[in-house]
């Protein structure tokens, strides 16, 4: 792809000055919304690009006055004074990166298109500024006479560092060479990511005979009508977010449907309009080719060099520990289920479009238990009384609904959030359905980072977006149980931003290594399988009867269910995601194939030995997989699995706690996980933040307990 080369003056030059009273950005300071939240009503579109190149201006000025300060370099002019640079930026950045995903439209993605080479090259002027580097290099040299705390040790750190692994260090030519690669890759990630979503809303399957729909229950069908008459259609309409596609394969008894939409769904950017094979090449070569400026074999040794796996050859022993441990069990579990659905006259092998379908159903044969039996109990209101009463058990906080404080869409709703004495401690707004300006998925981001000025704790804004069953015309939202769980994992991250309490916005709340991020969500996920934490709001939305003992202890018994499968399919994303990543040449497609097969391929070969079920030709689930190709997790997809292991080792605190005291809202062991993890953000090493808390190192036994595993191996 050819980037046209723009400096930051050129930029500047050409841009349109817009009076500050005409642009809320640029008044950002005088708002007068409850706790400075965004003022979305008076916000458009065409404020966002004076608003960037303003801050773009401001940013580089402030840098520019630190680099060329007269004054000896100290901890307070050059650390402290750049951590506060660029505070119009963050604001204008804050607003439009956050819409970006969850309301993006024509117009946004097209300024993200404009905006992309700025930013890098934003970025690059100040990483790559000499003068400034040498005055953090004096402060960083003389630490050991300073007399900083833990926090400001970490923040002169990791500064230092930021710099010299964004080139600081590097020779003039490989300067100009890295901000050649930065803006590449910039453009390349926002295009892959806009392609998913562009790809994701174009397909749809409209399904005009009700008995094509048989097996799917009657919430999911006024759903899929809803759609139809959305688009003026007749009929039943189909399409690729999550609310459609996982009722679908796991209910859908017409089995050339479920192949339909899983082929649609797992070959999204596979060729066409919307063709990302040829992208995620370029990513992972421009990837490498940055790798090798800093004398690395691959991009997993630049990049893994601050998370608490610290190396690949870590990150590899982890996949493979559960590799050996899983996948026997994993294979059990297939057998059997290939078994059962013969049993039940499918006689032939099951494919990918079929285990979903057949899962549930021995599920539901084994325990008696499925998504309709469980849903009515879990209504959107009640799950949100029972996730924030969680959160009041454990921690004491509470929520309020303000609805003074504005929002970017009708739907979210936003609430202060208040301490155990009463004091503001958050703004959270809560997002929940999906929309077609919104990407797939569900996650955690901040409008506004906490943060210490002077004598002012700055609150943070705190933004949890995710794409649940929708309401119909005669029935509320109801959840299915991985609907509620994904609430809670989110909910956790969100905890640990609005709990945050550290000095510098850099290392408050999630600004912790990706291995650790998890940590918090997935924890909070623990709790669903309690019935002391059912029973406190799992309530029939139109009886207002409790949930049930007996289903209580069928969602316990059942919730180790495939939990090898599913750590097999979660480990095939992990080898996928090191493969690309510990590349130590560029990708080359053979002669012999086109860019799609030869991506395939290589997709196909990396996640093979922890392949379960048959490997469909022509599909790939890499090509949609934004994680690692505009997201935040280049080789850091295991993550997930770390943090999965940090989890289960962290609840077996609570656990214990609930056999001595028999309650699982154990105030004690809250209290550790609020004090060491949840408020200290990344202002000292994840490693030893978790051993304050736990006492001792992680093991991996908690977690193989958990999930029901026999030991095969644990080194």
């Amino acid at each position: 792809m050819k980037l046209k080369q723009l400096t930051i003056m050129a930029m500047l030059a050409s841009s349109v000055a817009i009076s500050a009273a005409g642009n809320p950005f640029l008044n950002y300071k005088q708002w007068k919304t409850p706790h400075g939240t965004y003022p979305f009503n008076e916000i458009c579109n065409a404020h966002y690009m004076p608003a960037f190149e303003e801050g773009i201006k401001q940013g580089l000025a402030e840098v520019d006055a630190i680099a060329n300060n007269p004054a000896a370099p100290t901890y307070a002019n050059t650390i402290e004074a750049l951590e506060s640079a660029g505070e119009l930026l963050s604001v204008v950045a804050g607003c439009f990166y956050n819409l970006a995903s969850a309301e993006t439209n024509d117009s946004i993605q097209a300024i993200q298109v404009q905006l992309s080479p700025m930013m890098s090259e934003y970025s690059a002027s100040i990483r790559l500024n000499e003068k400034l580097f040498q005055r953090i290099k004096t402060v960083y040299d003389g630490r050991g006479k300073l007399k900083l705390n833990k926090e400001q040790q970490k923040l002169l750190e990791d500064t230092y560092e930021s710099f010299a692994n964004n080139g600081a260090n590097l020779s003039p030519e490989d300067k100009q060479k890295y901000r050649e690669l930065s803006a590449k890759l910039s453009m390349l990630t926002m295009t892959f990511g806009q392609n998913v979503l562009k790809a994701t809303n174009a397909w749809s399957m409209l399904i005009t005979r009700e008995e094509d729909l048989a097996g799917l229950n009657d919430d999911t069908k006024a759903m899929l009508k809803a759609n139809a008459e959305a688009k003026g259609l007749n009929g039943w309409l189909l399409n690729l977010k999550a609310t459609t596609v996982t009722p679908v394969l796991k209910d859908c008894d017409n089995r050339d449907i479920r192949r339909e939409l899983y082929m649609a769904y797992n070959t999204r950017c596979i060729g066409g309009e919307f063709d990302n094979t040829q992208i995620i090449i370029d990513i992972a070569n421009t990837r490498l080719e940055l790798a090798k400026l800093f004398d690395k074999d691959c991009y997993a040794d630049k990049s893994l060099y601050k998370t608490m796996a610290e190396n690949k050859e870590n990150v590899y022993r982890l996949l493979d520990q559960l590799r050996d441990n899983y996948m026997p069990a994993a294979r059990e579990e297939v057998k059997e289920l290939q078994e059962y659905a013969t049993q039940q006259g499918f006689y032939t092998t099951l494919q990918p479009w079929d285990f979903s379908y057949y899962s549930k159903k021995l599920k539901n044969d084994k325990y008696a238990i499925s998504d309709d039996i469980v849903r009515p109990y879990f209504e959107l209101e009640a799950v949100k009384q029972g996730v924030f009463g969680l959160a009041k058990r454990l921690y004491g906080i509470t929520f309020k609904e303000n609805k003074n404080i504005q929002v970017y869409n009708p739907e979210v709703t936003a609430y202060e959030v208040f301490d155990e004495k009463g004091k503001f401690l958050a703004v959270y707004y809560a997002d929940f359905h999906p929309r077609d300006g919104k990407r797939g998925g569900a996650w955690m981001n901040d409008f506004q980072p906490q943060y210490v000025k002077g004598k002012k704790d700055h609150r943070p804004h705190i933004v949890n977006v995710m794409n649940f069953t929708r309401p119909t015309a005669d029935k509320p939202a109801l959840f299915t149980y991985d609907e509620v769980r994904t609430f809670l994992h989110e909910f956790g991250h969100a905890l640990h931003g609005m709990l945050t309490r550290c000095q510098y916005s850099s290392l408050s709340g999630t600004n912790v290594p990706r291995d650790f991020v998890e940590l918090p969500s997935q924890f909070n996920e623990n709790f669903i399988d309690e019935k002391e934490f059912l029973d406190t709001f799992a309530k029939h939305y139109k009886t207002g009867e409790a949930m049930p003992q007996e289903l209580i202890d069928k969602i316990k018994r059942s919730s180790n269910f495939h939990a090898a499968y599913a750590c097999a399919r979660q480990l095939s994303f992990g080898y996928l995601d090191m493969k690309w990543h510990t590349l130590t040449e560029p990708f080359a497609v053979p002669a012999d194939l086109t860019a799609e097969e030869a991506v395939i391929r290589f997709g196909d070969d990396a996640m093979a030995q922890v392949q379960v079920l048959p490997t469909v030709p022509g599909t790939q689930m890499e090509t949609a997989f934004t994680h690692i190709f505009s997201g935040g997790y280049a080789a850091g997809y295991y993550a997930y699995k770390w943090s999965e292991l940090l989890d289960a080792d962290a609840f077996s605190v609570f656990k214990q706690a609930q056999a001595k005291n028999g309650s699982i809202f154990d105030k004690k062991a809250a209290a550790l996980f609020r004090k060491h993890i949840l408020e200290r953000g990344g202002t000292e090493k994840a490693a030893d933040l978790y051993r304050r808390f736990r006492g001792g190192e992680p093991t991996i036994n908690a977690l193989l307990e958990r999930d029901g595993i026999k030991v095969i191996e644990v080194k």
